[in-house]
């Protein structure tokens, strides 16, 4: 098997999303003590969660970059998805108490205080996150991190919380409708609820295997038939299957060579292919099988195994 090390620079951008946190944490937790809203304390809350759910994700990301051991040879990269299932659990805890809390303000509802300034500390809190947030998922698309894009749609999420709440403060000081601060918070608790559904969703999905972006495939069909074009006929490849687990990415076939050549030349044929598809897709690891040419595999893949 072939591979290339990747840096891991995918546990430096949760170390921000953790100073992310922290700091929102700080900003809104002193909004909610301000004003006494509980649609504030909802959203001071969700920050509590983006927390867990960061530490949560950089110790299944450091898990993730551990090198293929014995039991595990094809390395750890799925730990990722449990990050994500784990903060989406997270979620669904903590608007489980927004929802408890808001009820509690529905049977005794109370007046905001200072509504001005604990929106304000809010709003800082939300540019923070929503910076750090498209940081993130840009860095999710360029690591094929399931991890950072969670922790990314989970801060956008926030972020329109603390839109809404901010709202939502400003409408009972013009109203004087102290109802609307506790339905507001069972809005941010529903809204947050699909977003772990959908977090859930993902990360069970990312379990399964599933073969490379067709970009990728495409890539690697290209590689293919320029080598075999370039060996004027002397080599084949077949039986090409892809997977891919988190941002790792698997590539395995046959490769068919005259019965007559040496070992060695085999080989050697064999390790310019692994490069050439190595720098066609980055962070690829390919498996190669050799084969004489007139000899198929018993245990070939059907057609619609293969990537």
């Amino acid at each position: 098997m072939a591979g290339d090390n990747r840096p891991m620079s995918v546990q430096r951008w949760l170390h921000l999303s953790i100073a992310a946190a922290v700091a929102t944490i700080g900003l809104k937790t002193l909004a909610w003590w301000l004003t006494g809203s509980v649609g504030l304390l909802s959203d001071a809350m969700e920050s509590f969660v983006n927390l867990a759910a960061a530490v949560f994700a950089l110790w299944m990301v450091t898990v993730a970059h551990a090198p293929p051991d014995d039991e595990h040879p094809y390395g750890h990269g799925k730990a990722q998805y449990f990050s994500s299932g784990f903060e989406a659990l997270l979620i669904l805890g903590a608007s489980g108490g927004i929802a408890w809390a808001a009820v509690q303000r529905f049977a005794q509802p109370q007046p905001i205080d200072a509504p001005v300034l604990g929106v304000a500390l809010s709003m800082v809190s939300s540019v923070i996150n929503g910076v750090v947030a498209w940081m993130l998922m840009r860095a999710s698309r360029e690591h094929h991190s399931i991890a950072l894009e969670a922790d990314a749609r989970h801060l956008y999420t926030d972020v329109w919380t603390s839109i809404g709440v901010a709202v939502g403060v400003f409408l009972v000081q013009a109203t004087g409708w102290l109802w609307l601060d506790p339905l507001l918070a069972l809005g941010v608790a529903a809204n947050i609820t699909r977003e772990a559904w959908s977090l859930l969703r993902r990360s069970v999905d990312g379990l399964m295997d599933h073969g490379l972006e067709p970009a990728e495939l495409a890539a690697i069909d290209t590689t293919l038939q320029r080598l075999a074009a370039e060996a004027r006929g002397a080599v084949r490849f077949d039986h090409v299957r892809s997977r891919r687990a988190a941002q790792d990415k698997f590539c395995q076939m046959h490769m068919h060579v005259p019965g007559d050549w040496s070992l060695a030349r085999a080989a050697a044929q064999r390790e310019g292919v692994e490069r050439a598809l190595m720098e066609a897709v980055r962070g690829l690891r390919v498996t190669i099988e050799l084969l004489p040419a007139d000899v198929e595999a018993l245990n070939a893949a059907t057609p619609s195994q293969e990537a």
